[in-house]
């Protein structure tokens, strides 16, 4: 059975701007209402085990279709932000009115001090990797200044020992009290106590980012997001907490195999059908704009050209911009997911450190910068987005 963890059933929704805070920039939904591909082989990606597609005839590499709903929840027990999303392919896209939208596109502004999104509702956040000396109860948890004094009300500096209680509010709407203190030589500003309440709550290590986000409401949120570089201890059963809906650091995905599994028999019959996916790092969206996909698909593909790919840091600090070459482009006639672009093109990246964790990407995750030498191109690809 499906755990509630799982299925988002009777969970609250997280507010969209907070949602996207905690997801992180570079995690795009698109509108309501708005034409989008459904990439099965995507979605698969983010299952939480091995999927069995053999009850499913009709196996389709791609599904145009449209949003009918975005719903924005939090996973009550690790507080990872994921969407559950609509999607109807019976509609004709092309005449479906266009919504508003459900969740903030990439222009929001979800930014530093004094910025507001497109909805002119003012929103102030910062994300702090999760260091050893942070889950030290006596040294408590280092903010930056500028964060410190853009997130929480202003302290007495006139103290000798300025400090205050702050409240701040977790994705699920439950309230935690912190001591907000400023001392130390030099000053810095400090939440102790409660906070080593909060970090055991939350099981946090070492790489996990905690997002801080303050409402035009002056309302103070956290959110989490759980490193990808943690699995769990050898001793775990993983498989266990997930079946019971329990903590885990499995680097598998979140998503139920069976809802993954109903989804793509859903799809293949043309019926209307639900996703869940969760903004995790390596886990590139796979409900993706129909204009984005068409004009990365017009591209003619070969070996040897110059890509950008953009990445946003741990702490959304930046976007960091990687550079590599195209080295194969391929597509599976034959296969599973026979003609499907996910993952076509193989990338060798300027940095090493990057070539351990993409390699395989598709068209609309990168931007050509350089066609380089034009080669002939292989007739599968010219011919499989007509």
């Amino acid at each position: 059975m499906e755990t509630l963890a799982a299925t988002g059933e009777e969970l609250r929704l997280v507010d969209p701007l907070v949602w996207k805070a905690s997801a992180g920039v570079s995690s795009r939904i698109p509108a309501v209402g708005s034409s989008v591909y459904y990439f099965p082989q995507g979605h698969a990606d983010q299952a939480s085990s091995l999927l069995d597609f053999s009850a499913v005839p009709c196996l389709r590499a791609y599904v145009l279709c449209r949003i009918s709903s975005v719903r924005l929840h939090a996973n009550p027990d690790t507080d990872e932000v994921f969407a559950r999303i609509s999607l109807d392919p019976r509609v004709p896209p092309a005449t479906a009115p266009v919504q508003p939208q459900t969740v903030p596109s990439s222009s929001s502004s979800l930014c530093l001090p004094g910025a507001q999104d497109n909805g002119h509702r003012n929103l102030i956040y910062f994300v702090k990797v999760f260091t050893p000396s942070d889950a030290n109860a006596v040294n408590g948890f280092y903010v930056p200044r500028s964060y410190a004094e853009s997130i929480f009300p202003p302290l007495d500096l006139g103290d000798a020992t300025p400090a205050q209680t702050v409240t701040v509010h977790d994705v699920h709407g439950k309230s935690w009290t912190f001591r907000h203190i400023y001392r130390g030589t030099p000053r810095r500003h400090l939440l102790t106590s409660g906070w080593s309440n909060f970090v055991n709550s939350k099981r946090l290590i070492t790489g996990d980012s905690l997002v801080f986000v303050k409402n035009s409401s002056g309302e103070v949120f956290v959110g989490i997001r759980r490193t990808s570089r943690s699995c769990a201890p050898a001793t775990l059963n993983v498989d266990m907490e997930e079946k019971h809906g329990g903590f885990s650091r499995s680097v598998r995905g979140r998503v139920p195999p069976a809802s993954v599994v109903e989804a793509v028999l859903l799809a293949g019959m043309n019926l209307p059908f639900e996703v869940m996916y969760y903004p995790r790092a390596g886990s590139p969206v796979f409900v993706v704009s129909q204009e984005v996909v068409d004009a990365a698909m017009s591209v003619p593909w070969t070996v040897g050209m110059r890509v950008r790919m953009s990445v946003e840091t741990d702490d959304s600090a930046r976007m960091n911009c990687f550079n590599g070459s195209v080295t194969k482009v391929t597509i599976d006639d034959a296969g599973m997911w026979r003609r499907s672009p996910w993952g076509m093109l193989q990338i060798t990246w300027d940095d090493a450190e990057v070539s351990q964790e993409v390699r395989d990407v598709s068209p609309w995750q990168v931007e050509c910068v350089d066609a380089g030498p034009q080669g002939k191109i292989p007739r599968s690809i010219r011919n499989i987005w007509c």
